[in-house]
């Protein structure tokens, strides 16, 4: 070898050795590079570069990476993809909606659905998030006690007007206020087991909307049978929004989760959001330190939503239990109008399933301690996906077309920027967008979560990727502006596929199943009464 090939060759060797600390040598599927990147498990938070091959995190590194597509995100923090627990508008349309907001997970474990395995079968291949769903406490009640035939796979982008459909059915909405006798109780018991059987994330329960009808026994029993699948029960507890003894929101919680601790199953209290949270949030983060699998979530706003014709927001109840009053709380998002006592009881009349927008003023003073609580997940609520005439929006329709509650919309950047005017560290924003969420729902068993909520090689690449400084939520109560779409979030990545890029969304559909898996063997145990 002449002197010449040996010095050259040794000049290449250092040239190597002086490089590699920065530069590997496997070509990754995508890059992310120069990202403030943030693992809530681990902890981390540095400046990393992300190689994802396929579906997966590969590596993740203070090195340079080659990868077939880099992003530069260089200035913008890249998290875990957010995770939304309750999220009612399951169309492509609420998807790419959900998307603009950093979401790559929605779930809707309150309302739920039925025809559980059909629901899921209709997504394969065609959705842009992943997807999931509890079995719907509401629909058992309506095919048993109204007598619905609810065939199709539905959730809760038709709530509205099946609850309508229900009430006209006799006059009287059974789903609600009627109580089963022994043999319809068993029915409703039995369709549940048939329901899990299919895969259900667990119970959905709006037992709120059903506070005459639903007797405790009734809850035991469906909670039961949940837990005996190894199933969480998500719950819209009784009496929520109550003020005043004998029947405030926190004896509602109190039921349930009292169930779930004699069963030691899984319970999730949904929009913790109303009088009395504090006291519901010390006993969950008791049971937590006991060992049990309990949590809630919220949304970052003053207002809620629901069907008009919803029990607790007649005068008997909302007038005087929740101390409240039509002019200044009940608002038509169509209009921007705010109701009388009697415009309510008309537009009851003629469509109690009019999805209208409620303002519960005592919040305002507790959004910040919302903000810092743990293990408390962020739920948007996000409304069904309908027009001002109440059909339903496809994918390519305008996002101002939207109308309904901004949470829909906002949700998500709606907790960074308020996390950022009020000095919250940004980890535990993430925490509440993403982590707690996986963490609470895999330790239910669904494995798909495991692998979601944290950013560590081997893991999905779920990644949402925000400018901590500029991210903003933008949907307004005003009609045109309810779904105006967060910005700030210029990329989302799907199972290793952008589908969020440079803020457009992309028409691809990488979203997966959340769900356990099917099985034939049935829970069911007839209930013999005394």
């Amino acid at each position: 070898m002449s002197l010449e090939i040996c010095v050259s060759r040794i000049a290449l060797l250092a040239l190597a050795i002086l490089i590699s600390p920065y530069v590997s040598a496997k070509t990754y599927d995508l890059v992310i590079s120069g990202g403030r990147v943030i693992d809530p498990e681990s902890g981390l938070d540095a400046e990393r570069n992300i190689g994802v091959s396929e579906d997966k995190i590969s590596r993740i590194s203070k090195k340079q990476l080659k990868g077939n597509r880099v992003i530069d995100a260089t200035g913008l923090v890249v998290a875990p993809g957010f995770i939304d627990t309750h999220t009612h508008g399951q169309t492509q349309f609420g998807s790419k909606l959900m998307l603009r907001d950093g979401v790559t997970t929605t779930l809707d474990l309150e309302v739920g659905g039925i025809n559980i395995n059909d629901w899921y079968v209709k997504r394969k291949g065609k959705w842009q998030t992943n997807y999931g769903i509890t079995v719907s406490h509401e629909y058992l009640r309506m095919v048993v006690l109204d007598g619905l035939e609810l065939e199709e796979p539905l959730d809760a982008q038709r709530i509205g007007p099946i609850r309508a459909e229900a009430e006209r059915n006799n006059g009287v909405p059974d789903f609600a206020v009627t109580r089963p006798d022994l043999e319809q109780l068993n029915d409703i018991v039995r369709r549940l087991d048939e329901e899990l059987q299919q895969g259900g994330l667990g119970l959905g329960s709006t037992i709120g909307y059903m506070i005459e009808g639903v007797t405790t026994e009734e809850m035991w029993e469906l909670q039961k049978l949940a837990a005996a699948f190894g199933r969480g029960t998500y719950s819209h507890v009784r009496f929520l929004g109550n003020n005043l003894p004998p029947s405030e929101g926190t004896l509602g919680l109190a039921e349930a989760l009292a169930n779930a601790l004699a069963l030691n199953a899984p319970f999730m209290a949904v929009h913790d959001n109303n009088q009395g949270w504090w006291e519901n949030e010390d006993k969950l983060a008791a049971a937590r330190q006991q060992g049990f699998n309990v949590w809630s979530e919220y949304y970052p706003y003053v207002a809620g939503s629901g069907p008009i014709g919803s029990e607790f927001l007649r005068p008997e109840v909302f007038l005087k239990e929740w101390r409240a009053e039509y002019e200044t709380w009940m608002m038509d998002p169509a209009t921007g109008e705010f109701y009388t006592e009697q415009t309510y009881q008309e537009k009851r009349a003629e469509n109690p399933g009019y999805i209208v927008v409620v303002f519960l003023h005592p919040r305002k003073a507790w959004l910040r301690q919302w903000l810092m609580r743990q293990h408390a997940i962020v739920g948007s609520d996000g409304m069904p996906t309908t027009d001002v005439d109440g059909n339903d929006l496809s994918w390519n329709s305008p996002y101002e077309d939207f109308v309904g509650h901004p949470r829909t919309a906002g949700s998500h950047a709606r907790v960074l920027r308020l996390g950022r005017e009020e000095g919250v560290p940004l980890e535990q924003s993430i925490r509440q967008l993403s982590f707690w969420a996986a963490l609470h729902l895999g330790e239910a068993g669904i494995e798909s979560m495991q692998d979601r909520g944290r950013l560590q090689e081997g893991l999905i690449a779920d990644i949402t990727i925000f400018d901590p400084n500029a991210v903003t939520d933008n949907a307004e109560y005003t009609l045109g502006k309810n779904g105006s779409p967060s910005t700030g979030i210029p990329y989302v990545i799907v199972s290793g596929e952008v589908i969020v890029d440079n803020s457009v969304v992309q028409q691809v559909y990488p979203g997966q199943p959340i769900r356990y898996e099917p099985t034939e063997k049935s829970h069911y145990r007839e209930i013999v009464g005394n």
